[in-house]
């Protein structure tokens, strides 16, 4: 592959809007990464906390019977735990295998730059990384399932 090739192919990545590719033929092995993820689940974990104290504050003025489960359980849920997201449109795999086990369950505990899952976007397999540690609580999608760009896959407590 030529440098001009490689060069068009970097901007045609940069372009579709995916964050990581890998490409293999039997003289090159490519891998290229945008590191324009991670702070985007940061400012969405940093956007959570920010509704839940307008929910608590309309509780007094809801019923009381009903309303306090829900605003208790997501300030407890936003302080220490952070969500996966797909930075990705594509099919969502829990192992690189059918016959592999998954790479995490729920109760494992993940660290940063930990495989968590594989997507597979055009033909391509993604290993999505976590960008935290922390111990899986949830696990959000079913394996070998569509999954959109920005959708929660996992639920770490850290």
């Amino acid at each position: 592959m030529e440098t001009k090739e490689i060069q068009k192919l970097i901007d045609f990545i940069a372009q579709s809007g995916l964050d990581e590719v890998n490409i293999e033929t039997s003289e090159l092995k490519l891998a290229i990464k945008r590191f324009g993820a991670a702070p985007v689940v940061q400012q969405v974990v940093a956007a959570a906390p920010a509704p839940a104290p307008v929910a608590v504050a309309a509780t007094p003025a809801a019923a009381a019977p009903a309303a306090p489960a829900t605003p208790a359980a997501a300030p407890a849920a936003a302080s220490n735990r952070v969500t996966i997201k797909s930075p990705m449109i594509g099919t969502f795999y829990r192992s690189g295998n059918p016959n592999n086990p998954a790479f995490v369950e729920v109760g494992s505990e993940v660290t940063k730059g930990k495989t968590v899952c594989i997507i597979e976007a055009m033909k391509l397999f993604n290993e999505i990384e976590s960008e935290v540690s922390g111990r899986i609580v949830e696990v959000l999608v079913e394996n070998a399932t569509p999954v959109e760009f920005d959708q929660p896959l996992f639920v770490v407590e850290q």
